[in-house]
């Protein structure tokens, strides 16, 4: 069977959280349980050091704007991962160009990564930290139970990532014009603060 399947589903999950990702393959294919994984990801330092990376962003992924600044560092990582451990998985089975499977893996890892930085400014439009980790939460749930899923049942796998990238770009397209008011907003008592700051420090009449 191709591995598009996989690389698809790993390029996703790689966009949401891509330390998860390396971290669950190396375990999956370290323990035995498939013979997809290809032995880059199995190495223990590799294993280590996706395992530290991943505690940190369980927590910065849960502190508001906090975790914006780290979708921002990653906008660059998030996508390389991706198409990286699609490389990986092709080069493993060999059933798809290298090439072609970075490409699926990197453009499939920059867009839910974009949907999940864009939906993150959103929530952060609100004052209250639950919702920040109540979504940070479930992005991890779902992309170990996305994974997990995938290595059995690849397809079915596929299809289920497609929905929720799918979905995740129509709720952003809906939620853009909430963050939109909420910059407005946020400049306006900017520019407020400022010159409520140059009133009070002006040349005495």
């Amino acid at each position: 069977m191709s591995v598009l399947p996989l690389v698809f589903t790993s390029g996703w999950a790689s966009g949401v959280n891509a330390y998860a990702v390396v971290l669950l393959l190396g375990i999956f294919g370290a323990t035995g349980v498939t013979d997809e994984v290809p032995d880059a990801l199995q190495r223990p330092d590799v294993l280590i050091v996706a395992g530290v990376l991943f505690l940190c962003e369980a927590v910065a992924d849960k502190i508001p704007y906090v975790d914006s600044v780290w979708d921002s560092v990653h906008t660059v990582i998030r996508p390389v991962a991706g198409a990286v451990v699609g490389a990986l998985l092709a080069g493993q089975s060999g059933s798809l160009p290298d090439l072609a499977a970075g490409a699926i893996g990197g453009s499939t890892a920059l867009t839910s990564h974009l949907v999940k930085a864009g939906t993150r400014m959103a929530v952060n439009t609100s004052p209250e930290p639950f919702s920040n980790i109540a979504l940070s939460t479930a992005e991890d749930l779902g992309v170990a139970g996305i994974i997990s899923f995938a290595i059995f049942h690849p397809v079915a796998a596929a299809v289920i990532a497609g929905t929720l990238l799918v979905l995740g770009v129509v709720i952003l397209v809906f939620l853009w014009s909430r963050i939109r008011r909420f910059r407005r907003r946020r400049a306006q008592r900017r520019e407020e603060k400022r010159l409520a700051a140059a009133g009070e420090h002006g040349p005495p009449r």
